[in-house]
Protein backbone atom coordinates (compact mmCIF):
# COMPACT_ATOMS: atom_id res chain seq x y z
CA UNK A 1 0.00 0.00 0.00
CA UNK A 2 2.82 2.41 0.87
CA UNK A 3 4.50 1.71 -2.45
CA UNK A 4 1.31 2.52 -4.35
CA UNK A 5 0.88 5.77 -2.41
CA UNK A 6 4.51 6.73 -3.03
CA UNK A 7 4.10 5.94 -6.73
CA UNK A 8 1.01 8.15 -6.96
CA UNK A 9 2.72 11.03 -5.16
CA UNK A 10 5.73 10.80 -7.49
CA UNK A 11 3.46 10.54 -10.51
CA UNK A 12 1.43 13.64 -9.68
CA UNK A 13 4.13 15.74 -8.00
CA UNK A 14 5.32 17.39 -11.25
CA UNK A 15 1.72 18.30 -12.09
CA UNK A 16 1.27 19.93 -8.71
CA UNK A 17 4.62 21.72 -8.72
CA UNK A 18 4.40 23.04 -12.27
CA UNK A 19 0.68 23.67 -12.56
CA UNK A 20 -0.56 27.15 -13.27
CA UNK A 21 -3.27 28.65 -11.14
CA UNK A 22 -5.72 30.77 -13.07
CA UNK A 23 -7.62 30.60 -16.27
CA UNK A 24 -5.43 32.70 -18.53
CA UNK A 25 -6.63 35.88 -20.13
CA UNK A 26 -10.30 36.37 -20.93
CA UNK A 27 -11.19 38.80 -23.74
CA UNK A 28 -14.38 40.82 -23.82
CA UNK A 29 -15.34 42.77 -26.93
CA UNK A 30 -16.96 46.11 -26.14
CA UNK A 31 -17.83 49.25 -28.08
CA UNK A 32 -15.47 51.23 -25.83
CA UNK A 33 -12.54 48.95 -26.68
CA UNK A 34 -11.61 45.40 -25.84
CA UNK A 35 -11.22 44.42 -22.20
CA UNK A 36 -8.67 41.76 -21.38
CA UNK A 37 -9.16 40.25 -17.94
CA UNK A 38 -5.92 38.75 -16.63
CA UNK A 39 -6.38 35.87 -14.21
CA UNK A 40 -2.63 36.01 -13.57
CA UNK A 41 -2.66 39.58 -12.32
CA UNK A 42 -5.70 39.03 -10.13
CA UNK A 43 -4.77 35.61 -8.71
CA UNK A 44 -0.98 35.75 -8.57
CA UNK A 45 -0.22 39.44 -8.17
CA UNK A 46 -3.06 40.33 -5.81
CA UNK A 47 -3.23 36.93 -4.07
CA UNK A 48 -6.97 36.55 -4.63
CA UNK A 49 -8.55 33.13 -4.28
CA UNK A 50 -10.58 31.70 -7.16
CA UNK A 51 -13.70 31.29 -5.05
CA UNK A 52 -13.91 35.03 -4.45
CA UNK A 53 -15.38 35.36 -7.95
CA UNK A 54 -16.16 31.86 -9.10
CA UNK A 55 -19.39 30.30 -8.02
CA UNK A 56 -20.65 33.66 -6.78
CA UNK A 57 -19.96 36.13 -9.61
CA UNK A 58 -18.77 34.22 -12.65
CA UNK A 59 -19.79 30.58 -12.83
CA UNK A 60 -22.65 29.15 -14.79
CA UNK A 61 -24.00 30.07 -18.19
CA UNK A 62 -26.45 32.62 -16.80
CA UNK A 63 -23.56 34.59 -15.27
CA UNK A 64 -21.68 34.82 -18.57
CA UNK A 65 -24.13 37.31 -19.94
CA UNK A 66 -23.08 40.70 -21.18
CA UNK A 67 -22.42 43.10 -18.32
CA UNK A 68 -22.85 46.85 -18.68
CA UNK A 69 -20.97 49.68 -16.99
CA UNK A 70 -24.21 50.60 -15.23
CA UNK A 71 -24.39 47.11 -13.71
CA UNK A 72 -20.75 47.28 -12.63
CA UNK A 73 -21.38 50.66 -11.01
CA UNK A 74 -24.07 48.88 -8.94
CA UNK A 75 -21.48 46.38 -7.68
CA UNK A 76 -22.11 43.56 -10.12
CA UNK A 77 -19.38 41.70 -12.01
CA UNK A 78 -16.07 43.64 -11.89
CA UNK A 79 -17.78 46.31 -9.80
CA UNK A 80 -17.94 43.89 -6.87
CA UNK A 81 -14.27 44.67 -6.12
CA UNK A 82 -13.73 47.72 -8.31
CA UNK A 83 -15.77 49.93 -6.01
CA UNK A 84 -13.16 52.46 -4.85
CA UNK A 85 -12.60 50.66 -1.56
CA UNK A 86 -11.25 47.24 -2.51
CA UNK A 87 -9.81 48.30 -5.89
CA UNK A 88 -9.90 51.33 -8.14
CA UNK A 89 -13.50 52.19 -9.04
CA UNK A 90 -15.19 51.29 -12.30
CA UNK A 91 -15.01 54.25 -14.67
CA UNK A 92 -12.07 55.96 -12.97
CA UNK A 93 -9.50 55.31 -15.70
CA UNK A 94 -11.11 53.81 -18.79
CA UNK A 95 -7.76 52.84 -20.32
CA UNK A 96 -6.96 50.61 -17.32
CA UNK A 97 -9.45 48.06 -18.70
CA UNK A 98 -10.45 49.17 -22.20
CA UNK A 99 -7.73 48.78 -24.82
CA UNK A 100 -8.19 50.16 -28.31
Amino acid sequence: MKIVLLFLVLLFLPLILFSTIGGGDVAFKTEAGDVIFSHDSHVSSYKLVCTLCHDSLYSGAEKRRRVTMKQMEKGESCGFCHNGRTAFPVGESCEMCHKR
